[in-house]
């Protein structure tokens, strides 16, 4: 061994420098170098959804999010308007999760900014799982694949963005067959479709929701049996009473069905 490599040797063993080898990289370090070099090279097609290319009245600008060495968050605007009232508005925003040089979630938007439309890859396996259908800028739709066959078997609906009702195909014929509805993002009910004909066959409802509704209508009744009582009816019109002659009648009656029960 000549002196020029018992140098490097030594000094490779005292501060751990590579002379022609070392270390390797950590190995998620090096997918993110190998994924740089792959977002540089020339063709390399990262799965973009958004309709920018070619298109002099939109334009794109990528940014690094959390935790990315390279640009993985892409946003996609359109000139919107005429002269000084020019501006631009964004029309779509794609990002890759998982730094792998792929955009696996994809959004739409009106020429409002508000969200219309989104699609994502949760699981990275190229084909997209979850559809996401925003009204009025709010979540109202959200279909989920999760046996990721290309299909969707769960829906979610929402409304004034919160859920609603969701359901579910439980044996994956594509048809739902349990129903469940929500209130305040609680389940209350659950409806089943046993022999999958497509119609419940079994209701399963929330014990303590109905419950907790069944003593508010009692407090309700209560309070309505209250009021009549005091010879005022719904909206504060006066219940009419029976007078003395009435009273009488009806206290003869009573007297009447007495005697007959006890000659029986």
């Amino acid at each position: 061994m000549n002196r020029a490599a018992l140098l490097c040797v030594g000094v490779s063993a005292v501060v751990g420098l590579a002379c022609g080898g070392g270390s390797p990289p950590p190995a998620s370090q090096a997918a993110i170098d190998g994924r740089a070099r792959n977002v540089g090279d020339a063709g390399f097609d990262d799965q973009s959804r958004c309709d920018y290319k070619g298109r002099a009245d939109r334009e794109a600008a990528e940014t690094a999010g959390p935790g990315a060495l390279q640009p993985n968050v892409r946003r996609v605007y359109q000139m919107v308007g005429t002269g000084e009232s020019m501006h631009k508005v964004i029309m779509c925003r794609e990002i890759d999760t998982n730094l792998d040089g792929i955009k696996d979630i994809v959004r739409t938007y009106n020429e409002k900014g508000e969200s219309l439309h989104e699609e994502a890859d949760t699981n990275y396996d190229g084909r997209v799982d979850t559809w996401i259908t925003f009204s009025g800028g709010r979540i109202a739709k959200e279909e989920i694949d999760t046996d990721f066959n290309g299909t969707a078997d769960v829906w979610k609906y929402y409304v004034a963005g919160q859920l609603s009702r969701i359901q579910r195909d439980t044996n994956h014929d594509s048809r739902p067959d349990r129903w469940e509805f929500y209130n305040d993002g609680k389940l209350e009910r659950m409806g089943v479709d046993l022999d999958f004909d497509g119609h419940v066959d079994r209701w399963d409802h929330d014990e303590i929701a109905r419950l907790a509704a069944d003593a508010k209508e009692r407090g309700s009744d209560q309070g309505a049996k209250s009021t009549s009582s005091s010879g005022v009816g719904d909206g504060g019109a006066p219940v009419a009473t029976p007078d003395n002659g009435e009273l009488n009648k009806l206290g003869a009656d009573a007297g009447a069905s007495t005697s007959k029960r006890k000659k029986k």
